[in-house]
This record gives structure tokens, C-alpha cells and sequence, in this order.
């Protein structure tokens, strides 16, 4: 059995006309975990995401306090996952939800130091550079304040690549520039939960369960705030589906036994 790996993901949330729109990006046909299809920014934890010196670069958030949000990860990989959350999002999409020691959102652009956050993924994406060097050496910080724990995937037993996902929502400056990382995104569309819902309904906006799950529960919602109060009342249990093979067709079924018949 394939052992899943430990990611996170992100919803990036701005505001829009009545209501607001959720980034999402689009998997590369050669991606081995589900090309082609929309999905939130986001990637698994790596080694030096649970680095305890994050602790320190990680804003109104403490590993205790992670742990206590995400009660049912390993302790050692809590912070991991909002740090990994963030970076993936700045990784794919180059926005950096980063803060100065005045808790001012970063904006414009460029880093302190005049570096433009382009240039700076650039040396990240090429290791000549971390994460961790990058915030530190800027005198940043991670604006792990601004995300919001509202889901847990496990991929099904079966397939040979296997998640186990975090997803958070933050909410992000409007007018900040996306630019998707072209290594392993075709593109990129800010959408209101409803319209990727009957896009995807129509056969034009390709998703998984889970992302289609999270859209739903998004399009409850009126506004950012609500989606936030949302977040943090809700418990999250982890859901883990089973497939299996109803009427000639692959499916999945929920824990509490509905079917999810894909459309395509």
C-alpha cells in the first residue's frame, strides 16, 4: 500500500462584486497526480518546511498552537504544513503572504530589499536559495495568521500516488499579479465558487472530489468573513474515500456511504 505524503494547499481568496473569487490553477497535462484538472496552489511538505527555526519567522502562530489547530498531525509536521502552504502558493503562483515586524502585508511586488518576488522564486525554484534564507534575510515573516484550517483529504488506498492534504483559505490583497509556474501549471483563473461549480458541471472545468467538496461549501458562503467565522467553527475530520466500481464506472465512496459518480 503507497503511503501518503504529507501536503498542504491553499485557497486564496479576494474580494469580489457581491460576494468573492477563489484563485485556482490547472494541473499540466504531464503532471502524474491529476493533470489537466483544476486544483487550489499547493504541494507536499518538504524536509525543511518542519525546520523548528520556523517557529520564529511564522506570525501569531507557535508550533504548540498549530499543533493544537491541526489535532490529528504528527507534531513534528503542524507548522510544516502552513509553512508549506505558503510557500507552494508563492512557488506556483508568486504570491508570498509575508508580513513585515509590523504585521504589514507585503505589497508591490518587491521584497525590502528591492528584489522583485519573480527574481526571487526564480532562486528558490533553482535551490540557490531557501525559503527560510529568503524570509530571513528580508526580515520577514510568514503570514501564517491569515490562513484558515478548513479541510482534510487522503487520497484512496489503491492509487500509487497518494496525499494526505491540508487546505487552508487566506484571503489576499486584491491586485496582486499571478504568475503560475509553467513547469507544472498551464494556467491560472480567479472564479466564484459557483461558476467553477457549474463550469465543471457544464464539461469545461475539470476537478476532484476533493476540491469540488470545498467549492461547495464555499459557495454557502456570502463573504471572506463569513468563509473565515466559517473555518474556524468547523471541526475537521479526516475524510478518507474508497473506490470502487458502480455501473461499469469508477466512483468514490464518502465515509458516510453517498457515491461520488465523476462527470468525467
Amino acid at each position: 500500500m503507497t503511503v501518503p505524503k504529507e501536503a498542504a494547499t491553499v485557497l486564496p481568496l479576494r474580494q469580489a462584486d457581491g460576494g468573492f473569487e477563489v484563485l485556482m490553477v490547472r494541473r499540466h497535462p504531464r503532471s502524474v497526480f491529476v493533470p489537466e484538472c483544476y486544483v487550489f496552489p499547493g504541494g507536499i511538505l518538504d524536509d525543511d518546511d518542519r525546520d523548528p527555526a520556523w517557529e520564529e519567522r511564522c506570525r501569531g502562530l507557535t508550533g504548540d498552537g498549530a499543533r493544537r489547530i491541526l489535532a490529528d498531525a504528527p507534531a513534528e509536521t503542524a507548522l510544516a504544513s502552513f509553512v508549506a502552504g505558503i510557500r507552494e502558493t508563492f512557488e506556483e503562483t508568486g504570491i508570498l503572504l509575508a508580513c513585515d515586524t509590523a504585521g504589514e502585508l507585503l505589497s508591490g511586488g518587491r521584497l525590502p530589499s528591492g528584489l522583485s518576488l519573480p527574481e526571487a522564486r526564480r532562486l528558490l525554484l533553482e535551490n540557490r536559495l531557501s525559503f527560510f534564507s529568503l524570509l530571513a534575510g528580508e526580515d520577514l515573516f510568514l503570514a501564517t495568521d491569515r490562513l484558515h484550517y478548513v479541510a482534510h483529504w487522503i487520497t484512496p488506498e489503491g492509487l500509487p500516488y497518494r496525499y494526505d492534504v491540508r487546505f487552508f483559505l487566506a484571503e489576499v490583497p486584491r491586485g496582486g499579479e499571478v504568475d503560475v509556474d509553467v513547469n507544472e501549471l498551464t494556467g491560472h483563473v480567479w472564479i466564484t465558487p459557483s461558476e467553477a461549480l457549474a463550469r465543471y458541471g457544464e464539461g469545461e472545468f475539470p476537478m476532484v472530489l476533493p476540491t469540488i467538496m470545498t467549492l461547495r461549501e464555499m459557495a454557502a458562503l456570502g463573504t471572506i468573513e463569513e468563509a473565515v467565522r466559517y473555518a474556524r467553527a468547523k471541526k475537521i475530520p479526516p475524510i478518507l474515500t474508497k473506490l470502487a466500481r458502480r455501473e461499469g464506472r469508477e466512483v468514490e465512496i464518502m465515509p458516510d456511504g453517498s457515491i461520488f459518480y465523476p462527470l468525467y
